[in-house]
């Protein structure tokens, strides 16, 4: 579906379960020759290597080990739980969301004919997995008729995830080690693997054509610190609206409809360029 993206782009954007991605990153890796290890704490200072990538996710041990002065994650004060859900037809190539009264809710129709939803709740604390219950969830959205009847259809409902945010890393990388992805930027606003897919690429040009590897990670944070910084901020934004008072609400009813119609397709075409 367009999502942003203007009418002369031939290209489309594709949502997708993150386990899904998972599964075909590592099979392409292991196909590229890449060993993978699991379950060993890893040291950077003691690694034999040229080049350490830090691709250790949000709650990166690497970012502390690079500068102890490193900014520490921070709750979000908003949780989502996301599920999948058979027997609710939405039309193909629609993308719904909903403010409700308790929080916002997306959902997107997958091939398969099942929907995939998300129910994004703002709450002053991240709850237990086992307080997260299906009626609990219906509870918050039992006046919003469709978040409901997915919920009430769910065949999955998955743990609910605590959304953080962390502010600005100053620090990168050094002589040999450099952060990428959530380690280094956790955006949000589900473009958290594509940032961290274009970390990947950015950072293999930068070594390929850049002589030394200090020289090239300068050179790569100098790329892509100014997107993923924009990135960040519209990421900000987005959730931040998922938290609105009773009069923001109001607004928002009257407002989505036409910044949806007239300036979403305008405001977004960065992104994909």
């Amino acid at each position: 579906m367009p999502r942003g993206r203007r009418a002369s782009d031939g290209l489309h954007s594709t949502t997708l379960l993150r386990g899904r991605l998972v599964e075909v990153l590592r099979a392409e890796a292991v196909r590229a020759g890449a060993r993978i290890e699991t379950g060993r704490r890893v040291d950077p200072a003691d690694l034999d290597a040229d080049l350490v990538v830090a691709a250790d996710g949000i709650w990166s041990a690497t970012r502390s080990a690079l500068d102890p002065a490193a900014p520490q994650v921070r709750y979000a004060g908003l949780y989502s739980v996301s599920g999948v859900s058979e027997g609710v037809h939405l039309t193909p190539g629609t993308y719904h969301f909903v403010f409700g009264l308790r929080g916002a809710f997306l959902c997107v129709p997958a091939a398969d004919g099942t929907v995939w939803w998300s129910a994004q709740v703002p709450a002053p604390e991240p709850p237990a997995s086992e307080e997260v219950t299906r009626g609990l969830l219906a509870g918050l959205y039992g006046k919003e008729e469709l978040p409901l009847s997915l919920i009430r259809a769910a065949t999955r409902v998955d743990r609910p995830m605590p959304m953080h945010r962390l502010a600005e890393v100053p620090v990168w990388h050094d002589d040999r080690t450099v952060l990428i992805g959530d380690a280094a930027h956790p955006v949000g606003a589900g473009q958290g693997a594509s940032m961290a897919i274009e970390d990947a690429v950015a950072l293999a040009r930068c070594v390929s054509t850049v002589p030394g590897v200090r020289a090239a990670l300068t050179e790569y944070t100098r790329l892509r610190r100014p997107r993923v910084t924009r990135m960040t901020r519209a990421a900000a934004t987005n959730r931040d609206s998922k938290t609105p008072g009773t009069m923001q609400r109001r607004v928002n009813d009257l407002l989505m409809p036409l910044a949806f119609r007239h300036v979403y397709a305008r405001s977004t075409p960065w992104l994909y360029r």
